[in-house]
This record gives C-alpha cells, structure tokens and sequence, in this order.
C-alpha cells in the first residue's frame, strides 16, 4: 500500500458485502475506496474518518465557505460575490496557487523550498527581458517570440533547483540552509539582471509578443469556446475516469463505487459549468468585458499535470515513499537522492511559471518585489490546504484549495480598504489553524484504533 496518491492495485473488491465485514477500527484506517461497494457505504466509511481525526480537506473548504460568506456581508455593496471580483479573485489567486503546487513538491518529501519566490521572479524576469523589443534584431537578449521567452525562463528556473537540489542530496545539507541562502543569493541575482533601470515592463502596445506574454492575464476566451472546451474537458476528465474504475472494477481490482464516479464526474461538470457562466457574464463598464481569462485554463493545465505525476506515475509514488519513510524506500530501491532533485527542479519550475503570471497581472517587475512574502504564501498554501510539513501527505488540489483561501482574504481586505499587514495577520491565524488541525489528526492517527493498547 503506497501514500496518498499512490495506487493500491492487489486488493480484491470481494462481494457486495465486502465494505460490511471490516471492523470499525479498519474502517478507520483503511481508505474508503477500499471499504466502499457503494456511495452510501463510501460516505459511511468517509465520515468515520474524519471522526477519527482525518478530515482530508474538509477544514479548508470550511474556511473558504466561512470566508465568502464574511466577505459578502461585510463588503460595500456586497460587492464580493459579483461576476467581475469573481474573476479578479481567480486572478489574484492564480500565483499563490502556482507555488502553492510547486512547494508541495518539496513539501512531500519533508523539505522545503524557502527561495521560490527569489526563482519565481528571475523567471519572470527573464521571460520578460526577452520579450523586449529591441531595434537590433540580432540582439540575442531581446526580440524573442513570447513562447521561447517563456521556456527559456522555465529552464533557467529548471536549472537552478538542480543546483539546490544537488547540493542538498550530494553535500547532505538541511534544505531549509541550502534554500534561505538560496533566497539571498536570487535576490542579488535579481537585482543584477533588472540593472540600473529597476525594473522590467511588459504592455499590451509594443509588440505582438509583448501582447501576447501581458495577455495571460488579461485577455480571454471567447464564450462559445469557453462552453465548447468545457464540454471537451468533462468527456475527456469523465471518460478516463470512468473507463479506468470500471476496468479496474471488471479485472476485481480496488476501485471507487460505480456512484462515486458519477459524482466526481457531475461535480467536476457543475463546477466547470459555474465557473465559465461567470467568467462569461459582462464585467465591463463601458466596454463588455467577457470571458474566461486565459491564467485559468493555464493554473488548471499545472494543477492537472502535476496530479499525473504525482498521483498517476512511479516518481509521485516514489515521492511518497520517500517522504513517508526514506530510509525504507532506499532499501526498498528507490534512488531517494535523484527523487529530491528531481522534486527540486520542478518545484523551481513550476515557480518560474508563477512568476511569469506575476509579471503578467502587473505588467512589470521591480526590484520592490518581496519574494519572502511569496515563500510564505507558498508554504501557507500548501499547509493550510492539507499538505503536512512532515512529509509523506499531501496532495497537489490543497495547493488549489489553499492558494484560493489566501486570494479570497488578500480579496476580501483589498474590498474593505485595509492594509497589507491586516492580510498578513489574517492568512497567519488561518495558518496557525491549518497547523493545528494537521498536528491534532496525526496525533489522533497515532492513538487510533489499532494503535491503542
């Protein structure tokens, strides 16, 4: 049996009573895929594990609804829930939800990545300082088409968390050393590449490139295309889903109740359905303003690759195993150094991504940028979405979940016309909680059922 992700593949459904014979004390510990022969005994054996102390990601979900409902009453206007901060709060929390992914990376192994948002900016740094348009078109710096701008950036991200992770696997380091020098360092780097100017801007005037590198963020998808794509991506999330359990349930594999899919597969339906008919209604005032913003389909392309990876591939269940026990996975033949760096390298990667979102939403970089901030909402996100701090548990959704909770607070306080600090304090009390919370069940896991005595 693997970590969360992982694939649990020689454990035979059995009859339709099978979910009934477990004891109380297995249905505790035991996934309920594996105890459930139908939706009504998959709820049973859910809601009997978050008694007992494993509430998955329920407590952020909580705190997302709780915050919505606050920020709606408390708002001028009642402004929070309309169609036009709706998406100006999808593309607030597009960044915080990127490195939110990309610490989880690091975060599952039981490391820590404290330079991400040193790497983010160099990213977008990079990206933009080659989209300039340059009179000399042999200017190796400059000119570049948007998409090369943007993979040269990842690689240069790429690079670098090769670098740090080389040093922590090979010199056996602590992570939290390698990376808090790693900050610095960047920060430096950063400042030497913007120069004497400060600064790099990208605008939707000077080139096509440009256009195209400032329309990540701001420009969208029609409506018909928006509805048409849906459509696609729910056959395609749906078939594979359903065609994969229930080849897995015809072969008397471990698989969800057939009710569980459909309602994976509605859900995902709904919730697509509700998110384009926002993102579709007017938001314009003077001009109509609509669309799906094109940072949307790119965070969900991140969040889905990322979950094929880690939930779906031996390196994400090697990532588990390694970060549940390293010493068991070594023995076991997993090349623990090379899953670390490898874990490193994508984390900067996908960091580098976040920076160029970064740039997009603003339309520049300065050296103001404070990329410790941005390490903090990256861990925040992480943790108060699920993610443990000690490794081995987490998945890539609480990087969505927790990047949207920090981007609803960071909206809601904007909205009422208070400070940044006021955010501060506010995603630390949510982080505390989501700390406690984790600390709570994996002591309540501790002393389960067939652990007492």
């Amino acid at each position: 049996m693997s970590g969360v992700g992982g694939d649990i593949s020689k454990v035979p459904n059995g009859g339709p009573d099978a979910g009934q014979d477990l004891t109380a004390a297995a249905v505790d510990v035991i996934p309920p895929e594996i105890v459930a022969q139908s939706l009504g005994q998959y709820l049973r054996a859910w809601f009997g594990r978050v008694r007992s102390g494993d509430a998955g990601v329920l407590p952020v979900v909580a705190a997302l609804v709780a915050v919505t409902i606050v920020f709606q009453i408390v708002t001028p206007n009642h402004v929070y829930l309309t169609a036009v901060n709706l998406v100006n709060l999808f593309d607030q929390s597009a960044v915080f939800i990127v490195l939110g992914i990309a610490e989880i990376f690091v975060l599952l192994l039981g490391e820590i990545d404290l330079s991400i948002g040193y790497i983010a900016a160099i990213g977008g740094i990079v990206a933009a300082q080659l989209v300039q348009a340059e009179p000399a078109p042999s200017d190796l710096l400059h000119n570049w088409p948007w998409w090369g701008a943007m993979a040269v950036a990842l690689l240069v991200c790429a690079a670098i968390g090769a670098l740090q992770g080389f040093i922590i696997t090979r010199l056996r380091l602590p992570s939290f050393v390698v990376t808090l020098a790693g900050q610095m360092f960047f920060f430096g780097v950063m400042i030497i590449i913007l120069g004497a100017a400060g600064g790099v801007t990208v605008t939707s005037t000077i080139s096509p490139d440009q256009r195209a590198y400032y329309g990540i963020v701001y420009t969208y998808i029609q409506p018909e295309i928006s509805w048409i794509a849906l459509v696609a991506l729910v056959v395609l999330l749906g078939g594979s889903m359903w065609l994969r359990d229930s080849g897995r349930r015809r072969s008397g594999l471990v698989a969800p109740p057939v009710g569980l899919t459909l309602a994976k597969i509605a859900f995902i339906a709904v919730a697509g359905a509700i998110v384009v008919a926002i993102c579709n209604l007017n938001r314009g005032v003077y001009l109509p303003i609509v669309g799906v913003p094109w940072v949307l389909p790119l965070v969900l392309a991140v969040l889905g690759a990322s979950m094929l990876l880690l939930e779906r591939t031996q390196f994400g269940r090697h990532v588990y195993a390694v970060g549940g026990n390293p010493e068991a996975a070594r023995r076991a033949g997993v090349g623990v150094n090379a899953v670390k760096t490898w874990a490193f390298i994508i984390c900067a990667a996908v960091s580098g991504l976040a920076g160029i979102i970064y740039v997009s939403s603003l339309g520049g970089i300065t050296t103001n940028i404070n990329g410790g901030q941005y390490v903090l909402f990256a861990v925040a996100a992480a943790v108060i979405g699920g993610t443990s701090l000690m490794g081995g548990r987490g998945r890539v959704i609480h990087g969505l979940l927790g990047g949207l909770t920090i981007g609803a607070i960071y909206n809601g306080l904007f909205l009422l016309g208070m400070s940044v600090q006021y955010q501060f304090i506010a995603t630390a009390l949510v982080l505390l909680a989501a700390v406690t919370i984790d600390a709570l069940s994996r002591r309540s896991g501790a002393t389960g059922p067939l652990t007492k005595g």
